[in-house]
């Protein structure tokens, strides 16, 4: 009973985490809902007893990407206006993303195969048999998530540069 109490409330505080973060318009505080939304997901992860898991949760994701997302944000021009915009004007193109996103994963969903299939219950969860499904079964969706990461990147960097020459264009007129 106390163990899905916890995992209710690690799971209510990674929901309103996640809610905060779309809501917010302040980046340091979207980076520190991620953050508490992080640390959820960690706690979830070790009362599920995937221990190894986190542990890298907290030491790579909060530790290292966080701060270094925490510097990228101080280094953002605080005269710039798109913060105090309450919705972003391609709001419509990420949500038609989102759709395409959530019918690829529900299509995953019917198809995935079921885990006694792949892992014997008397099996305990290890690095090896992680790594070993992983590699025969997953390596070309990280693929394809480590490229659609890259393209979000370059995207944002040419949406931060669009912006600025916009604003030194209204500046000189």
């Amino acid at each position: 009973m106390i163990e899905f109490f916890f995992l209710a409330f690690f799971s209510a505080g990674a929901m309103i985490g996640a809610i905060a973060m779309l809501l917010l318009r302040q980046p340091i505080r979207v980076a520190l809902a991620l953050i508490g939304t992080m640390i959820s997901l960690a706690a979830i992860y070790a009362q599920l007893g995937v221990h190894v898991l986190a542990v890298f949760q907290i030491l790579i994701y909060v530790g290292a990407v966080m701060v270094f997302m925490i510097y990228a944000i101080m280094l953002l021009d605080t005269e710039d206006r798109s913060f105090i915009e309450r919705y972003s004007p391609l709001l419509v193109a990420g949500l038609a993303g989102l759709v395409l996103l959530a019918g690829v994963l529900l299509d995953g969903l019917w198809r995935v195969v079921p885990p006694e299939a792949v892992v014997a219950e008397t099996e305990v969860f290890s690095v090896g048999v992680f790594a070993q499904i992983f590699m025969q079964e997953y390596w070309v969706y990280f693929a394809l998530v480590a490229v659609v990461l890259l393209v979000a990147e370059v995207a944002a960097t040419a949406i931060i540069d669009l912006r600025r020459r916009a604003g030194q264009q209204g500046d000189k007129a």
